[in-house]
């Protein structure tokens, strides 16, 4: 990827995080994110100056949009910016102008941006929910029922999904995988009488240590850039690379989040963050370990997924 390539994708970025004309410093740690992927690449962008060309309008959105040739480089493009977009909750009507803008600069056809956004609005409830702080005090696991198992073969569901998903070699694949996360958490505090929003959701997704930023950048770095962002020192992209590497890591992502879920909103949501992280960081190596013992579900399904059917599993269709 070449400076310039990063200095457009880190402008478009920018320009998102100007959209609704409120600082919010949820956006600016987006930001940080992002210009912190490209750290360590020869010409690498300064966050600063380019804040400045972005502020006195010396790289206008249009232009930066230009730069980007590729579609991979598109696509990382608009992810980045929905990221930041949606850092502060919800997409005001101002941020979704800017992001259907963007789109048409982009020229991104429709049914890649719907896998971008995982259409959450028809998975999430639109009414406003305020969670309640997290106390400090320790939950018990759930004792196994018949509903707890029905709760932990829909997890694996959605796990034995996302694994499937990552070794698809399609761009758009992997751009479904977080939303379906999020329609998983949705499920699951709704079994337990807890109706979700996607501001919550993300929080909540957020306190157990899972960022979703930086799950954008390992999904986009391994499979729409492939090896751009370590070409030049050499190694791969971040930890990752190959569709096995990715398929174990959505796979125990997303079960492990899915656990956690599940003990959070059956114990009455009482863990505190830190015992969220304690309990999700605890479930990762077990995932990692289960997942090679499913591996042919895994291909199996993969081998029966297309485009219509991941847009309809995201959408609850």
């Amino acid at each position: 990827m070449t400076p310039e390539t990063q200095k457009a994708i880190l402008a478009i970025a920018i320009h998102a995080a100007f959209a609704d004309g409120i600082k919010d410093d949820r956006e600016r740690e987006e930001l940080r994110d992002i210009a912190a992927s490209f750290a360590g690449q020869e010409g690498a962008p300064d966050l600063a100056r380019v804040y400045q060309d972005v502020l006195l309008k010396r790289l206008p959105l249009a232009t930066a949009a230009a730069m980007l040739t590729e579609t991979g480089q598109r696509q990382f493009a608009y992810e980045m910016a929905l990221c930041v977009c949606e850092a502060d909750g919800r997409l005001g009507d101002a941020e979704r102008r800017f992001l259907d803008e963007l789109k048409r600069l982009l020229a991104l056809p429709m049914a890649e941006t719907e896998l971008i956004e995982g259409e959450i609005d028809l998975v999430v409830d639109q009414t406003a929910f305020v969670p309640p702080p997290l106390a400090p005090t320790a939950t018990a696991v759930p004792t196994s029922t018949p509903a707890t198992a029905e709760r932990d073969k829909s997890i694996l569901n959605y796990a034995l999904l996302a694994g499937a998903l990552e070794l698809l070699p399609q761009s758009w694949a992997s751009m479904a995988i977080i939303p379906l996360q999020i329609k998983m958490v949705y499920g699951i505090g709704q079994a337990h009488g807890v109706a979700l929003d996607q501001g919550h959701i993300k929080e909540f997704i957020a306190a157990a240590g899972v960022g979703l930023t930086s799950q954008y950048l390992e999904q986009f770095g391994r499979k729409l850039l492939g090896g751009l962002f370590g070409k030049a020192s050499g190694k791969p992209f971040g930890k990752v690379g190959g569709a096995a590497t990715g398929m174990a890591f959505s796979f125990a992502t997303t079960y492990a989040l899915g656990q956690v879920a599940r003990r959070y909103y059956a114990g009455g949501r009482t863990m505190s963050t830190g015992m969220l992280r304690e309990a999700f960081q605890s479930l990762l190596g077990p995932a990692q370990q289960i997942q090679s013992q499913y591996l042919p579900q895994i291909e199996q399904k993969a081998a029966t997924l297309d485009v219509g059917q991941v847009m309809s599993l995201v959408r609850g269709a």
